[in-house]
């Protein structure tokens, strides 16, 4: 038995990347996973797109964010 529609799309996942740079600020990044070619095939058919990918943050420690890009 197949996956559902739903259950295939759930295999896109959107993750936090932070990474800290060397005078304390942290690099922040939301992403998602790069869809593979089922679901590409899936969100043709269907007419859809993802979004694009957020600008990255840069964040001072324990503060807002400083800049975006």
């Amino acid at each position: 038995m197949g996956l559902s529609l739903l259950a295939r799309f759930a295999e896109i996942q959107m993750l936090d990347v932070t990474i800290p740079t060397t005078d304390g600020r942290k690099l922040h990044m939301k992403r998602f996973t790069k869809p593979e070619k089922l679901h590409q095939l899936l969100l043709n058919q269907l007419k859809l797109t993802l979004p694009d990918q957020p600008p990255p943050e840069i964040r001072a420690p324990g503060g807002p964010v400083v800049e975006t890009f």
